[in-house]
């Protein structure tokens, strides 16, 4: 058996999952917060924490099972700008600071439009090229430290194998830096001033190059043992079905954010208005995206509750139609801009638990119509765990919900890339509730 240590690093946790490579099925799993460091200078990530984790868990990790293999996925709209000697230039921007709208203005003037980059206008740093301007314009003398930006899952790949790369998927994930349709960089990265500075774009399943061997001698890892270049998170959990599957289909990853992708769809305009985007997968082809933050949105409205809904809680909701309109995280989504209200008050949190699950698939399934999502959908990450969420996502799909038995579904993807042949990812059907469909319309009514 193949054995793939996976460094997984989601906007809420960084994780380490060793993957069975011919199953896809999780070993071991460790978690760490991903919490930024307040600074100074910005808020950022805290890089040698997560090093520090990762190296300890490696080594924990050969001892008990043994490693044959490393592979990296990071969540995108990230990246690390190294110097001459291959140290971090400045800390690592946290995404959500909002210090890139400062610039705004003077940024919209230099980005290419959404026909050249497929990339919708985000705030904050939402937009790569967005925090690369703000970095530069911040930090007078920058532009001539910097010697290499690489995106972040190649980050972790330079740290292990010295090697510089980025990937196509990251990218190609709302960067405004890489034209999707002509597999190239973008002309802003010109106009940023650093042509030749950002490293080669390669192939998410490529090996990067193989382990240090003070690496090697620090974990106990066999020396020579190869890293795969590494790939955006949504994408890792693409990847398994993109190799897989023929004929159209959908994914939809799970996690801070919900991205839903869809393959072989129909072809709809796109509207970057709405968080609709083009994706880039593993194979360097387009796919139109769309996407909300529905882990945060989960967060926000549970407020901490671990109550389970029940059938009475389902039936007195139906009854009652009380829902949640969006949008509950305003700056990203299909509903910008809308401030999310209750239709009426829950009766107790059973109810209340119900609702969040329903308005997350109902969310999500306005976001498979912008993209023209046909076929059967994936779905992958936690939500594929939440019954509400998943009945009535499989009610208003007509091919049917499939959900991901890993629970890690991005993982799972992140290891694959380092095998030549894998059974696949293994799903389970949803039974679909016609009593949801009422529900549905009049959510979709009220929330246009």
């Amino acid at each position: 058996m193949t054995r793939i240590a996976v460094l997984d690093i989601g906007k809420t946790n960084a994780k380490l999952a060793l993957v069975e490579g011919e199953t896809l099925a999780e070993i071991a799993v460790v978690t760490r917060p991903n919490r930024p460091l307040p600074g100074p200078p910005w808020p950022h990530v805290d890089l040698e924490g997560h090093w520090q984790f990762f190296l300890h868990h490696l080594a924990a990790f050969h001892a008990a099972h043994g490693i044959d293999a490393i592979s990296i996925t990071t969540h995108g709209a990230a990246a690390v700008l190294l110097d001459g000697r291959g140290e971090v230039a400045v800390p690592m921007l946290d995404y959500e600071h909002p210090g890139p709208d400062d610039l705004a203005a003077e940024y919209e003037a230099l980005r290419p439009g959404f026909d050249q980059t497929g990339s919708a206008r985000l705030p904050h740093g939402l937009n790569l090229g967005a925090q690369l301007h703000w970095l530069l314009r911040t930090c007078p003398d920058l532009a001539l430290r910097v010697a290499h930006v690489v995106t972040y899952p190649q980050y972790w790949g330079w740290r292990l194998t010295g090697e510089l790369a980025t990937d196509v998927t990251s990218l190609g994930c709302h960067t405004d830096l890489w034209d999707p349709w002509r597999r190239q960089f973008s002309d802003l990265v010109e106009g940023l001033g650093l042509t030749g500075k950002i490293a080669p774009a390669r192939n998410a399943n490529e090996v990067l190059g193989h382990l240090r061997p003070e690496l090697a001698a620090a974990t106990g890892l066999r020396p020579g043992t190869p890293v795969a270049v590494g790939i955006h998170d949504s994408n890792a959990s693409l990847y398994p079905y993109v190799l897989g599957r023929q004929g159209a289909f959908s994914v939809v990853s799970t996690g801070t954010w919900v991205v839903a992708m869809a393959v072989g769809g129909d072809s709809v305009p796109l509207d970057p208005a709405r968080d609709v985007l083009v994706n880039v997968n593993a194979l360097g082809e387009c796919v139109p995206s769309a996407r909300f933050m529905g882990g945060r949105e989960y967060e926000i409205i549970r407020a901490g509750s671990e109550v389970i809904p029940t059938e009475a809680d389902r039936v007195a909701l139906l009854e009652a139609e009380a829902m949640i309109l969006p949008a509950v995280e305003p700056a990203s989504g299909p509903f910008q801009g809308r401030q999310m209200r209750w239709t009426a008050e829950p009766a107790g949190a059973g109810q209340r638990m119900a609702a969040l699950g329903w308005y997350l698939a109902l969310m999500t399934d306005t976001c498979l119509g912008l993209i023209g999502a046909r076929g059967t959908v994936f779905v992958e990450g936690p939500f594929a765990r939440n019954p509400d969420y998943c009945a009535m996502l499989a009610s208003l799909r007509p091919k049917g919900v499939r959900l991901a038995r890993s629970a890690t579904g991005t993982s799972a993807g992140a290891a694959l890339l380092c095998m030549t042949d894998s059974a696949g990812p293994a799903t389970d059907p949803v039974v679909p509730d016609p009593r949801l469909r009422a529900y549905a319309t009049r959510w979709r009514a009220m929330a246009r």
